[in-house]
């Protein structure tokens, strides 16, 4: 048996995707891996938070250390194979010069040195992790985020006259003042799940949008919206994966989504895929997925068989050879790596 220490960030309501990804890789893991998660005792980047969360996961090694994201420094305090996963760049470089550097060295620098393998989850972040460590380019491996089972097909008749539209996120890159823009004059119901901002509030009442919000929803509400809804609009300006393309896909319903970052990879023929940042190209695609049956019905099927490119125990085991070959052996224990 293989003993696995998951090292996650401490939990703050608001982020919790790396969490739920790793929950379900787990969840999905054969018996010959034992895996214990462990959440950082502080939340920031100080230096004492650094301090006592290093300390900490140097305490709580096992047989391979996997760092699952946003606490990468951690790598340096481990003297055991440690496998680094590395979800996007973007949310960690905010152009300041001075921090930007500090973060370079001890997230990105000096923890991909340290790590025997890096994982990415897609490989549009592969080509930016690579940029950015271009020395490491062989322990880089594209491991792609699951989708997990409790997203299954909910039957649902279309409701064309006022479609319940659903919007995930709130973060500048979820693009929702273009698409309450682009919603302008459609009859719908936008439900948008995320803490709204004064501004959005303000975009959506401006242009005249029927809309709820939902600031935080667990794992069932989250579901139940997915299944509530007619179909999902993700025109991001920007993801290191996209995972809500494929819970949609899973659920069965059409997604409209913003041709930008891991997007288009992940989705395939699965998605109306538009330009993120033209409100005019967001409108027409929302326009032909509502008015189009036999679009939207297709887009459906599609989903069905996008997703199962990202099945549970597939990507389990992809992190298990992983965890194998950055102990030296095979997957079937020979020791031949």
């Amino acid at each position: 048996m293989i003993k696995v220490s998951y090292f996650f960030r401490k939990p703050e309501p608001r982020f919790h995707s790396l969490e739920s990804l790793f929950a379900t890789v787990i969840a999905a893991q054969p018996a010959t891996v034992g895996a214990v998660s462990l959440a950082m005792p502080l939340a920031g980047a100080s230096w004492r938070s650094l301090w006592c969360n290093s300390l900490f996961a140097r305490r709580h090694q096992q047989d391979v250390n996997h760092i699952t994201g946003h606490i990468n420094y951690i790598a340096l305090a481990l003297g055991r194979p440690t496998v680094l996963t590395i979800p996007d760049i973007q949310s960690s470089l905010q152009g300041r010069p001075v921090r930007d550097f500090w973060i370079k060295l001890l997230w990105f620098w000096l923890p991909a040195l340290r790590a025997n393998k890096i994982t990415v989850i897609s490989e549009f972040t592969r080509d930016e992790v690579v940029r950015l460590i271009p020395f490491a380019r062989r322990k880089i491996h594209v491991v792609y985020c699951p989708c997990s089972r409790v997203f299954q097909p909910v039957p649902k008749t279309f409701a064309g006259r006022q479609p319940r539209i659903l919007h995930l996120g709130t973060k500048p890159n979820k693009n929702l003042t273009r698409t309450a823009q682009a919603l302008n004059g459609l009859a719908c119901k936008l439900v948008v799940v995320g803490a709204l901002q004064r501004d959005q509030v303000l975009a959506l009442q401006q242009n005249g949008i029927d809309y709820e919000n939902h600031p935080q929803l667990s794992a069932t509400g989250l579901l139940r919206q997915y299944e509530l809804c007619d179909l999902v609009c993700f025109a991001s300006t920007y993801e290191g994966f996209g995972l809500p393309v494929i819970e949609a896909n899973a659920v069965g319903r059409p997604v409209v989504a913003g041709r930008a970052g891991a997007v288009p990879e992940v989705a395939g023929a699965a998605a109306c895929l538009v330009n993120p940042l033209d409100v005019g190209s967001i409108r027409s695609g929302l326009c032909k997925v509502i008015g189009d049956a036999g679009y939207r019905d297709q887009l459906v099927r599609n989903g069905f068989e996008n997703v199962k490119r990202f099945a549970p125990e597939a990507i389990a085991q992809q992190y298990v050879r992983i965890y194998e070959e950055a102990l030296g052996r095979s997957v079937d224990g020979s020791g031949v790596a």
